[in-house]
């Protein structure tokens, strides 16, 4: 059989190639904990579980769900979003229910790129930023991020023979894999950049929840700002929001996109050649968690910051300097002698010789060599016992 050439750069990503890592660990009898996968482990709130098992027995759910049919849940979305954000929202026009944030950057270039269009991504970014454009024949430029400039590109850099060719930016804050914040000042930057440019900005926001003020005298919304704050008048910009770690339901595949009225739009027409939206259940469970009571946000938020504490002191325990991140559920490390530009190799072995498994950082891009993501997925007394296992293998390749 022959293939399309766009399936030459989906061949490989940073997860298949940890899965395929770990299943021969666990056939070599390694007991394994997995690090490298940001699935939450922190249950469901009930009432949300409760809302999804009471529609199970409403035959009227059980039909394809059409636009029209997501009606309460966009009006909920919107309703969500003008209290948290103080940005008004248009259900009708500005709110687009998606399969998970996935969903909308994978399939949002379709609408976007034609073959040989640029788009400006992270480097290092979420693959599946990368994998919406190559489907869509689009080419990547990567916006190079450096942690001397806190992981945030320099629009500067962007060569005008590329800008002339490129017709969208995406960008996520907080930011997967390397945890790092963007304030309002750098989105309206991005916003202005884009205006100028013709470009439409996209933004990933799936840890908005997911940050650690110290004491009271920063709110969440201004460690991690919406951009809309910074595109009020939705000129150019869209977001995606997922509700796989704010309400810790990731295999429920239920999010929403909000934004210009136009690229809601051109998504939904993506879609509706695609898909019949998510089952009308879940719908309801994700009305509940936006219109319930959100405390199991902020234990959520609690339980992650004690394991990002108790994981970068052990891991200082034995000598890995780590910074202390402000956000997400991960820790970016730079990686030490002699795997400081073999991340992969560093994966491998340390999944098959002590059943640990984190992601390698050349996996979200070239610019990720170097460094590796955990993702804080476990208990705390697991994630001590993953860094004895990881002590255990770096002294075992001393010099």
């Amino acid at each position: 059989m022959q293939f399309s050439k766009r399936l030459e750069p989906l061949r490989s990503n940073v997860f298949a190639d940890m899965d395929r890592a770990k299943a021969k660990a666990l056939a070599a009898g390694q007991d394994l904990i997995d690090l490298s996968l940001g699935s939450s482990d922190v249950p469901v709130a009930n009432h949300i579980i409760d809302r999804i098992r009471d529609s199970l027995d409403d035959t009227t759910t059980h039909g394809y769900a059409l636009f029209r049919n997501t009606k309460d849940f966009r009006d909920a979305a919107a309703h969500w979003y003008t209290q948290k954000y103080g940005v008004p929202v248009d259900p009708e026009t500005e709110v687009l229910q998606l399969i998970g944030c996935q969903e909308g950057t994978g399939h949002l270039p379709l609408a976007i790129l034609d073959p040989g269009d640029f788009a400006l991504l992270q480097d290092p970014g979420y693959p599946s930023h990368a994998g919406g454009v190559y489907i869509a024949g689009g080419q990547i430029y990567p916006m190079t991020m450096l942690a001397e400039n806190g992981f945030l590109p320099k629009f500067e850099e962007i060569p005008q023979a590329v800008l002339s060719q490129a017709k969208m930016m995406v960008l996520s804050y907080p930011h997967n894999p390397t945890t790092a914040i963007a304030p309002l000042s750098f989105f309206q930057e991005a916003v202005a950049f884009c205006q100028k440019n013709d470009l439409v900005l996209v933004h990933d926001f799936p840890y908005g929840d997911f940050v650690f003020p110290e004491g009271n005298a920063v709110n969440n919304d201004a460690i991690a700002p919406s951009i809309l704050q910074a595109d009020p008048q939705k000129t150019v910009s869209i977001e995606f929001f997922t509700f796989s770690k704010s309400y810790n339901m990731g295999g429920f595949r239920i999010g929403f996109a909000v934004g210009n009225p136009q690229l809601i739009l051109a998504l939904r027409q993506v879609k509706a050649a695609i898909d019949f939206n998510q089952y009308r259940g879940i719908l309801n469970g994700a009305i509940a968690a936006l219109t319930g009571p959100q405390e199991l946000i902020s234990y959520t938020v609690d339980t992650f910051r004690e394991r990002r504490d108790v994981f970068v002191k052990a891991l200082h325990d034995i000598g890995w300097d780590v910074p202390t991140p402000i956000a997400t559920l991960y820790i970016w490390a730079k990686l030490p002698e002699p795997w400081s530009q073999d991340s992969i190799r560093f994966c491998a072995q340390l999944v098959q010789q002590t059943g640990v498994a984190v992601s390698p950082g050349v996996g979200f891009g070239k610019s990720g060599e170097g460094y590796v993501r955990f993702a804080l997925v476990h208990p705390p007394e697991v994630l001590k016992v993953a860094v004895d296992r990881i002590a255990q293998f770096l002294q075992s390749h001393q010099p």
